[in-house]
């Protein structure tokens, strides 16, 4: 019988978005100054630059009735990835009139338009439920969403797009 390879455990990364402020506090506490917020009835999105080593721009959608976190990096040209959307699931909420809050329940989605969709990090999610960082519940649901995220996805063409445009949403980008 093999082992399966350790899995570094990790809480869940909680992030703010401040939308009066204009700021967005990442999981480590770093304030970070945003250039955009746009709420919609279905979402917050968040546009804003980024000093990561692999991307210099971020722009996310939160769609809280989907528990998914919409992300498009803008990556430095040695760091590209193949992928148009990146997915984080999870729970996203309004905590106040001008506040929202993420929290992340360790599955991911990568958007390959028209190609194909993968599923990334179910050894974070079991290992984060092993040892009581997720209860049963939140575990339940970050797969269940992942399932329905991507089957929508799936049968809409591999298409982000096309999957919200079936639940009356529309994502812009800058």
């Amino acid at each position: 019988m093999t082992q399966a390879p350790a899995v570094d455990v990790h809480r869940p990364k909680v992030e703010y978005f401040d939308v009066a402020a204009l700021t967005n506090t990442d999981p480590k506490g770093f304030v970070r100054p945003v250039e955009q917020f746009r709420a919609e009835p279905w979402g917050l999105y968040m546009a804003r630059v980024s000093d990561h080593p692999q991307f210099h721009y971020i722009e996310s959608w939160l769609l809280p009735k989907l528990s998914i976190r919409v992300t498009v990096f803008h990556y430095h040209p040695e760091h590209r990835r193949d992928q148009d959307y990146y997915v984080d699931l999870g729970e996203f909420t309004q905590v106040g009139p001008t506040m929202w809050k993420s929290v992340d329940h360790y599955l991911d989605i990568v958007v390959r338009t028209g190609r194909d969709t993968e599923l990334l990090d179910v050894d974070e999610l079991l290992a984060a439920h092993t040892v009581g960082l997720l209860g049963f519940a939140d575990t339940q649901s970050a797969i269940e969403h992942a399932a329905t995220t991507i089957e929508g996805i799936a049968a809409n063409g591999h298409s982000l797009e096309a999957w919200l445009a079936t639940l009356g949403i529309t994502l812009t980008w800058q």
